[in-house]
């Protein structure tokens, strides 16, 4: 059947004519937000008798999808993409496009929009609901389709977590006109823009935050034009004043400074509540080293929205730029932590056959697809969690890997014990009978922020009387003990990936493992866990003892381990290294940490009272500690697993380079590694791990790419040429045919403000290239050129 497939078009052929459009029809109620890449499906025939037709689908973005008249073209240009092979002397019957039709999701008002085309024929062009009824395609459904095809071509365009089968990727906006045309669909729709979702990190989308704007800030900003969009939103905030961050943020942007103070200076007194504009104020007295005026600034975004994550985010950034540790930790453990929603995707369906082919002279250049041994990793490089983490989590952890390259990992472990209560500590403290009274009930009550009140009253007559008390907190210190072994944790990716909070088997808690606070049943079994670090590796009875000894040295599927080579195995002991265990902290609530405001307000008001640092001789008070969350005391835990790869990695080069040895790798290791040390901070030495990635025959576009933005941010054209071409050729490959917005366009633009458009041009000509890859590669000056991106007159 070569010959009804399409010559440079990728295709999935279906099973049963027509199941890509009813699986669609059936999962439109999934999509939550921006909705998945559009559709394109196409029946073949042959126009023979007894000859079956055959249906093939691909995804796409890019096409313009303003009318049916635009996407019916688009149907039409497939016609004359089919192979043909018949030489002049075969009786066959060739194929061809009977007909097709396009799907593209409306994300403001919920609808797929779909056009069918018939060839010969006519185009039929209606809205599907959610519950698969069909409805007349209305002219301002269509405006609303146009910029959410657009917002999805412009925010997938290099998100390298969103990958599916034959996608296809085009320029969405290809000349100053269509530009404009998107303005002016964005204007008239930007007040309805918090109805396409947000980033995962926002809580709740608002007029200001949401992919609209993200898109619109996306598109304009990679290129360093912010022109246009600061003309856009000079007209919206007129009638809304909240659109003023944007604004200032555009003219900072164009390196109007002056004119983005003013701006922030009378739209403040308008909207005081507003943290996005307070955020406005605190990045550019950051960038001026003002970092004591920006921290004043976030606290009041905190109060603000004190229930969204960027908020707390911001404040303990502020507090690492002052150097007050103790201050940013005790921010971060109070970040409200969000469910991860990724991107609406498409079912997957099993294809009859896959189409996907790639004979563009760019592409001799890559290595073979074919799996080799290169692709092999150590299964603890493997295993890291790290990578695993998505959303707020993601960005929790970058903070904590930001606080450990400054003060080191003793310092922060000391840091840690000084806010936090530790179980050791804790049992100490129960030992003495300390807390007694509270065990029982009666007495004190010692809540987040440090302060001790009285407790004798329950919890609902409490709240009845509108009294404030912490149970969240309290309750994780006076419950009885975890049948759990002490020390064993339960950390998942997956967990951090979907939001759900990890559970560590702390022997101080019940009711925060799970129990309801109303004595309702335990809810931990929920909770997807994986295990890392040796001790974890076991399963524990109700007495701590390893459940089956049978097991002891086996994996958690009882299969025993694979020999290792480079001394990345659980079992190694970093400890000579320096590298301390971090002990168990005393757990706080299961939910996000959110719990009462109040007890929240304590963290961003004074930073010299919050703690006190207790030497040993001291007797201990919990009055001057806090309980760490859950998922911070686990983020502890997959920061040690990074750091303790991380540190025999260096430990072992450090010894093949004293004994003269070559230290050898798999590609995959390489890779890991290479991002390993960019999580850790560790610039110079993630580039040599992905430098002798590059050696090896392995097919991945990552290593290339990362090296790009590195020699870009350098500065370095010629060899951010050579990997630019490198990564053209992988993109191209994965039928992503279009220039901007992508990380090449990016890279690019940022070597030309420092060198200028007409040098990258001279290296790339001075290069010899093929004529085809000089084309692909001389596109990206084209449209720095045609949009008159800064650097393109130089």
């Amino acid at each position: 059947m070569a010959e009804a497939s399409f010559k440079d078009i990728p295709e999935l052929f279906e099973v049963d004519l027509g199941e890509s459009l009813t699986a669609r029809t059936e999962a439109l109620s999934t999509f939550r937000e921006l909705g998945p890449p559009d559709l394109c499906h196409v029946v073949k025939s042959t126009g023979r008798s007894g000859q079956r037709d055959l249906g093939s689908y691909h995804y796409i973005s890019g096409v313009d999808a303003s009318s049916s008249a635009s996407l019916a073209a688009y149907i039409n240009s497939l016609t004359y993409a089919i192979e043909d092979n018949s030489a002049w002397f075969s009786k066959g019957s060739s194929w061809k496009v009977k007909n097709g039709c396009y799907c593209c999701f409306n994300a403001f008002s919920r609808v797929d929009i779909r056009v069918d085309v018939k060839i010969p024929g006519g185009v039929n062009a209606y809205a599907i609901d959610l519950r698969g009824e069909r409805h007349e395609a209305t002219q301002e459904l269509w405006q609303e389709t146009y910029v959410s095809a657009l917002l999805r071509s412009i925010l997938y365009s290099d998100d390298p977590n969103y990958w599916l089968d034959a996608y296809r990727k085009l320029d969405p906006i290809t000349s100053p006109d269509s530009e404009i045309r998107f303005l002016q669909a964005a204007e008239a729709l930007f007040m309805k823009g918090w109805q396409v979702g947000s980033d995962p990190e926002i809580q709740v989308a608002t007029v200001v935050s949401n992919h609209l704007t993200a898109g619109i800030m996306k598109y304009f900003g990679d290129s360093g034009r912010y022109q246009p969009a600061a003309n856009l939103f000079e007209k919206i905030a007129t009638r809304e004043p909240e659109v003023a961050s944007l604004l200032a943020r555009s003219y900072i942007g164009m390196n109007e400074e002056v004119k983005a103070v003013q701006i922030m200076t009378s739209s403040i007194r308008q909207t005081p509540s507003s943290y996005t504009l307070l955020h406005a104020q605190c990045d550019l007295l950051r960038s001026k080293g003002k970092n004591d005026w920006a921290v004043k600034l976030a606290r009041q975004a905190v109060n603000c929205a004190p229930s969204e994550f960027v908020t707390w985010e911001k404040l303990t950034e502020c507090w690492i730029d002052l150097g007050e540790f103790e201050s940013a930790l005790l921010t971060l453990n109070s970040c409200p932590m969000f469910t991860f929603n990724g991107r609406d995707v498409h079912r997957n369906l099993t294809p009859a056959r896959v189409h996907l082919p790639f004979a563009r002279p760019i592409g001799e250049i890559l290595p073979e697809r074919a799996k080799t041994e290169d692709d092999e990793a150590d299964p603890a490089l493997l295993r890291l969690p790290a990578p695993g983490l998505r959303g707020t989590w993601a960005r929790a952890y970058a903070l904590l890997t930001r606080l450990v390259s400054q003060i080191g990992w003793d310092e922060l472990l000391k840091t840690r014990s000084c806010v936090f209560v530790m179980e050791e500590e804790y049992r100490m403290q129960k030992a003495h009978g300390d807390i007694s009274a509270v065990a029982n009930g009666a007495g004190k009550a010692i809540h987040e922020d440090g302060t001790v009140r009285d407790s004798m009253i329950s919890s609902d007559s409490a709240r009845d009387q509108g009294i404030d008390d912490d149970n969240a907190s309290t309750r994780g210190m006076v419950s009885p003990h975890s049948p759990r072994k002490s020390g064993s944790l339960d950390v998942s990716p997956g967990a951090f990936a979907n939001g759900s909070t990890v559970s560590i088997a702390s022997s101080i808690t019940k009711v925060g493992l799970g129990l309801d606070p109303n004595g309702g049943a335990s809810l931990t079994a929920t909770i997807p866990t994986i295990r890392i670090s040796t001790e974890s590796d076991r399963d524990f009875d109700e007495d701590g003892n390893t459940a089956d000894a049978s097991l002891k040295g086996k994996d958690v599927n009882g299969e025993a381990p694979k020999a290792t080579t480079n001394g990345f195995d659980n079992s190694r002991d970093v400890s000579e290294f320096g590298l301390e265990k971090p002990a168990q902290a005393a757990a706080g609530t299961e939910e996000g940490g959110l719990g009462d405001d109040k007890d929240k307000e304590s963290l961003h008001e004074s930073p010299s009272t919050s703690t006190q640092t207790q030497s040993g001789s001291e007797s201990f008070s919990f009055s001057n500690k806090r309980l760490c969350e859950r998922w911070l005391d686990n983020l502890f835990m997959v920061l040690y697993e990074d750091l303790r790869v991380w540190t025999i990695f260096r430990a072992e080069v450090a010894h093949f380079k004293t004994q003269h040895v070559a230290y050898r790798k798999t590609g995959l290791e390489w890779e890991i590694l290479g991002d390993l040390g960019m999580r850790l901070h560790h610039k110079e030495e993630a580039k040599e791990a992905y430098q002798r990635c590059l050696d090896t025959p392995r097919y991945s576009q990552k290593p290339w790419a990362k090296l790009m933005d590195m020699y870009a941010e350098e500065g370095d054209i010629q060899r951010c040429i050579q990997t630019a071409i490198r990564v053209a050729a992988y993109q191209w490959a994965d039928y992503t045919e279009m220039t901007y917005p992508t990380q090449i366009a990016r890279a690019f633009f940022k070597l030309g403000q420092l060198h200028g458009h007409a040098k990258i041009s001279y290296t790339l000509m001075s290069m010899g290239l093929p004529d085809s890859i000089l084309k692909i590669m001389d596109s990206y000056l084209q449209y720095g050129k045609t949009f008159k991106v800064e650097g393109y007159d130089f």
